[in-house]
């Protein structure tokens, strides 16, 4: 069932109306059906003779009693809130009811083990969803304390946001105990978590700035025991909590720190107040590039910070969640480049969440970074690569802006002074003003308030002798979001020489408006490459002059910095994505320099961005001649790479990607039969997958060869990537039959059908997907009334056929668009799709000009 949509109005009114609630909730988690019983009493002051309502999103309501008064729960509950009139000035009320487990990742999520047949339950409440759970304020601005009473099989561990206690062992042959915890501590709904289960677990401490020694937990499913890593996960967060500490000056505000893989999770992870919980997708079942193991601590250190900003200090509505997930984003990084061994993780930002930010910022959907949020509908949409990747990359200008030893004194201040409550963006915006001395309103109305990423290019006139006589700085914005911004940035200049690509010269300045004058690369010699935006200080798209681009494209190996190497890679995908470069020309500069790329990061990213402008960018013409060389110079680098290296690794993994022929195909089965070896690489679980997954899709793997696979891994990762390997063959009724069970089968777990529409986009043929075109825009409306946000969400994105780049895909689209304004979310996901297919298409004609003898 839906949540109930809460408005702000909404919010605000109740907020005026309720104060100080606190929470004693009763669960029974012994059953093995598919709801529990939950038993709420709500204190909570109120205003004598208002009336109100409290969130209880319930399959059947039993009981409300209010301040001992029995209300009729036919009458004052609709099944997602519950009306209550009459309110005294201390108000007591009792909610008895089931409520529904899920298999959507929202609430409390129900998964059976499929190797042992054990049960495992976690919660995921954001936005909005402790209400399916108990009656609650479900509001970030009604904090309260949660006092949980948990019932549940005697052999299972049971973890909340306070320490769990000794369970109490009921009568013997019921084989259950309860677990009755101490009050938790005073924080918003969306951050309370309820982890039950036979969790594997690991124990530890971190020592605090005060003195306190704070316990640390790591938790697994039983199955998946074996692949924990405690001592990286407890020295991340051990180095973490002291860095985060220093940077604020504020100690760790909690009593203990626990971190719990669970399955069938919709996030990367989720911040839950002591409580984190995370993917299982970072659990290494198999070996990973250091690519990934660097994305895992990031994402550790992430969730670290928010029990500063956004635990202890909350937003107040949901306008200030990208002040959230930005700042735990912009920290991670930092924080990673200090404490772990990830040091080179800002060239991963400028070439990730920096690309990701100003491509959500070109699409239609696009906002500000401080979003108008009238509803938990609004809420939903907005958490994308503007609230998280933009407003980052925004922070670290803002950074540069200020300073860091001021923003970090700044942030301090803010953390003290509003710990334990909520807050704005006008609170951090006045320390920081008073920190750095720097005023910041104009600042947050054009960078904050304002929607688009900016275009910078140097304009640079020389001599015969090749020495700078005028040169300036030209900013351009797109015409639908016009705003200049002001930036903090560098330039660099890179000569060639022996050494390779070094700089030669550094400039440092404020850049405001449309022009601003450069007087400091006059005299200057004009190097073989200037780099605006050197050292990634800034968010803006970057353009090279032609000159540049030509040394970029035959030298960018030779350029040692990763972070110049990010921003000229970023900059040449910029211009492929809006069609000023041809994309075969990104192409053969992927082809030419990712064999010598040092950085693992960097490596995944153009490789992946190579698979990307090959599937959709590339020209009808020569798609066909450019991929099948792609994967042949593929597989000759990963021939090449040193024996064992994360190289090596990484370029079989992509040739799984980009195989395309009969013979890539056979070069699969080969190194899935052993009958071809490269030296130091082991076709371990996850790889024999990919393997697997690719030759599926190729046409050439059989049933026999897919379920050997299955039985050496019958799990739950394992049946989930046999979905995805049978949905990748390619054969109109498999591609039809795997998409209609994706789109229509409620039984379905978030998982499941992630794996099988993964399956079915997986494709050389992209007419395969055409089929179904017009089916999925007919379901969508149905989609959205009546599945959860999360499984709506997965089934407009995953099953839209976006492989097939075709004019009448993209009109049949714009017309439905027209006609279906509503419900937003809706809306705002398939015009995605259609500005996406767009852009391709414009991509694939400025390659198709390059051939023609139109390319400039």
């Amino acid at each position: 069932m839906p949540a109930a949509n809460l408005t702000r109005i909404e919010a605000e009114e109740r907020a005026t109306t309720v104060d100080s609630p606190s929470y004693e909730v009763v669960l029974d988690l012994t059953g093995d059906g598919e709801t529990f019983r939950s038993e709420t009493i709500a204190r909570f002051g109120g205003v004598a003779g208002a009336s109100t309502f409290i969130e209880a999103c319930t399959e059947r309501v039993h009981e409300v009693v209010l301040n001992g008064r029995p209300l009729d729960p036919a009458e004052v509950s609709d099944g997602t809130r519950i009306r209550l009139d009459g309110l005294a000035a201390e108000n007591e009320l009792r909610v008895v009811a089931d409520a529904r487990y899920t298999n959507s990742g929202e609430g409390l999520h129900r998964f059976v083990d499929p190797v042992d047949g054990e049960t495992y339950l976690y919660t995921e409440f954001a936005v909005a969803e402790a209400n399916r759970v108990y009656a609650v304020f479900d509001q970030p601005d009604l904090k309260a304390g949660v006092r949980f009473t948990i019932t549940a099989p005697a052999h299972w561990s049971v973890l909340s946001n306070a320490p769990s206690p000794e369970p109490v062992a009921g009568p013997e042959a019921s084989g259950h105990a309860t677990w009755a915890f101490e009050t938790g501590p005073v924080i918003s709904s969306y951050i309370v978590a309820i982890i039950a289960g036979p969790y594997a677990s690991w124990r530890g401490t971190a020592t605090s700035v005060d003195g306190r020694e704070v316990p640390l937990g790591l938790f697994t499913r039983a199955s998946l025991a074996e692949y924990a890593d405690p001592e990286m996960m407890f020295q991340t967060v051990q180095a973490g909590l002291a860095f985060y500490e220093r940077a604020f000056g504020v100690p760790y505000p909690y009593g203990k720190y626990d971190q719990i893989f669970v399955p069938e999770y919709n996030w990367g992870a989720m911040e839950n107040v002591g409580a984190v919980t995370f993917n299982e997708s970072y659990l290494f079942r198999s070996r990973v590039s250091d690519a990934r193991r660097e994305q895992r601590a990031i994402v550790v250190l992430h969730e670290l910070s928010h029990m500063w900003f956004g635990n202890s200090v909350t937003m107040k509505w949901w306008n200030d969640l990208w002040l959230n997930e930005s700042f735990a984003t912009w920290a991670s990084t930092l924080a990673t480049s200090q404490v772990t061994e990830f040091t080179g993780v800002w060239a991963t930002f400028a070439s990730d969440e920096k690309t990701h930010a100003a491509e959500q910022d070109q699409l239609p959907s696009t906002h500000p970074i401080v979003a108008e949020i009238r509803d938990l509908e609004d809420v939903e949409v907005n958490f994308d690569a503007i609230t998280y990747d933009k407003g980052a990359s925004v922070l670290k200008q803002l950074v540069a802006w200020v300073g860091l030893e001021a923003f970090q004194r700044g942030v301090g201040a803010y953390l003290a002074a509003n710990a334990g409550g909520n807050a704005t963006l006008r609170d951090l915006l006045d320390e920081l003003e008073r920190a750095s001395g720097r005023e910041l309103t104009r600042w947050s109305q054009l960078w904050l308030e304002t929607a688009g990423v900016n275009t910078l290019r140097a304009i640079v006139e020389q001599d015969a002798s090749g020495t700078i006589t005028a040169a300036h700085l030209e900013q351009t914005a797109a015409p639908s979001h016009p705003t200049l911004r002001p930036h903090r940035l560098a330039i660099g200049g890179y000569t060639l020489g022996d050494a390779g690509l070094t700089r030669s010269f550094r400039v440092e300045l404020d850049v405001d408006g449309a022009r601003t004058e450069l007087p400091e690369l006059v005299g200057e010699t004009m190097p073989d490459l200037l780099l605006v935006n050197d050292d990634d200080l800034t968010y803006a798209k970057v353009r090279l002059d032609a000159h540049s681009f030509d040394t970029a494209v035959h030298h960018l190996a030779e350029l040692a910095d990763p972070v110049a190497r990010a921003v000229v890679l970023g900059s040449a995908w910029d211009a492929v994505r809006d069609a000023e470069l041809p994309a075969a020309a990104f192409v053969r500069l992927v082809l030419a320099s990712i064999g010598h790329e040092t950085q693992s990061s960097a490596r995944a990213l153009a490789l992946g961005r190579l698979e990307l402008a090959l599937g959709r960018y590339l020209a009808d013409e020569h798609r066909e001649r450019l991929s099948d060389e792609a994967g042949d110079a593929i597989w000759a680098l990963a021939e090449l790479a040193p024996a064992g290296s994360d190289a090596q690794l990484q370029f079989v993994k992509a040739f799984t990607r980009l195989a395309t022929t009969a013979a890539h195909g056979d070069v699969l089965g080969s190194l899935l039969e052993g009958t071809i070896a490269l030296a130091g690489l082991e076709i371990d679980l996850d790889l024999r997958w990919e393997l697997v997954i690719a030759r599926a899709a190729l046409g050439a793997g059989d049933d026999e060869e897919l379920a050997a696979t299955l039985a050496a891994d019958d799990t739950a990762k394992g049946r989930q990537l046999a979905e995805t390997a049978r949905a990748a063959r390619p054969d109109q009724a498999v591609k039809d039959a795997a998409w209609r069970r994706a789109m229509t089968d409620t039984g379905l777990s978030n998982d499941l059908a992630r794996a099988i529409a993964d399956g079915w986009r997986r494709t050389n043929a992209p007419e395969l997907l055409a089929a179904v075109a017009r089916e999925y825009l007919d379901a969508m409306p149905r989609v959205w009334e009546e599945r959860s946000y999360n499984m709506a969400a997965i089934l407009s994105t995953r099953l839209f056929p976006s492989p097939l780049v075709d004019v009448e895909l993209a009109e049949l689209t714009r017309a439905w668009l027209a006609e279906h304004p509503e419900p937003a979310s809706m809306h705002r996901i398939v015009s995605e799709h259609l500005a996406e297919l767009d852009r391709a298409l414009a991509a694939r004609s400025r390659d198709a000009s390059e051939l023609s003898g139109g390319a400039q």
